[in-house]
């Protein structure tokens, strides 16, 4: 069995909210929350939209601080690392977000949008990146001519294809995938989850796929965490949870994916 490469212990993370008159409420978006994810497969985490999902992947990846909990990469705890570290290893923590519209900077070239995090880290000559930046472009489906456009020339897929090489071009171990396509049309939908199946095969990725879509993580995941505010209620391998849940929201998930035939 493969290894575990990425994994959290007891996050919690609670919010604060302004109630006008009832004064300050806090909200609890994580609560004791612990996953591990092992290499080269996927782990899909599941839930409705307020269920905590995107805080946990920003949590994870330290782009939200934490109230409590630890969280380790190849065995390093990510906690209290200083900010030199963390950009370090960042570069094997890479994130491809929701939104293909929202994600990318659209006063930047495409060329230069894949090829920032080349130039943060310092990876190789102005020749070397370029090249780079050129091959990954390539292999998600796109050309070399489209360095030189901008987001807004793209449609939504090509968008997405663009945010995938920009997390991939830095040859990532950890990939966290933000509901990367619920924007999309189920056409191009099901031409992204096979790029990233290709891309995880090719690459030996470890993906982290947050969806609220039972539908789209059937054919990625190889274990699947529910999420119903903000803990964990269930968690196994995709067969498992799908022909046999055991809890009842993980139930009423499985019951609205149209046209599911409910075996339990």
């Amino acid at each position: 069995m493969n290894e575990i490469i990425f994994s959290a212990v007891n996050l919690n993370k609670t919010y604060k909210q302004n109630d006008g008159r009832f004064g300050i409420r806090e909200i609890k978006a994580l609560e004791n929350v612990s996953l591990h994810l092992r290499s080269g497969s996927t782990l899909a985490i599941v839930g409705e939209s307020g269920s905590g999902k995107s805080t946990l992947a920003r949590c994870l990846l330290q782009l939200l601080p934490l109230d409590s909990g630890v969280v380790y990469f190849e065995g390093k705890n990510l906690i209290g690392l200083d900010k030199k570290e963390l950009r370090q290893i960042r570069r094997y923590l890479q994130m491809v977000f929701q939104d293909p519209f929202a994600s990318l900077n659209p006063r930047l070239k495409v060329g230069q949008i894949v090829g920032e995090g080349l130039v943060i880290h310092g990876l190789g000559s102005a020749s070397e990146q370029q090249s780079k930046v050129i091959r990954m472009l390539e292999r998600v489906g796109l050309e070399e001519s489209d360095m030189e456009k901008y987001p807004h020339e793209f449609s939504g897929g090509q968008r997405q294809r663009i945010g995938i090489a920009r997390a991939l071009v830095l040859s990532p171990k950890v990939v966290v995938c933000d509901e990367p396509v619920s924007a999309l049309d189920v056409s191009i939908q099901a031409q992204i989850l096979l790029l990233l199946k290709e891309l995880q095969s090719e690459m030996n990725l470890s993906y982290l796929f947050i969806s609220h879509d039972l539908r789209v993580v059937r054919h990625i995941a190889d274990e699947v965490a529910v999420m119903f505010q903000g803990k964990i209620v269930e968690q196994g391998q995709v067969v498992d949870i799908y022909n046999n849940p055991n809890n009842e929201y993980t139930k009423n998930l499985l019951k609205a994916i149209p046209g599911n035939r409910v075996a339990y």
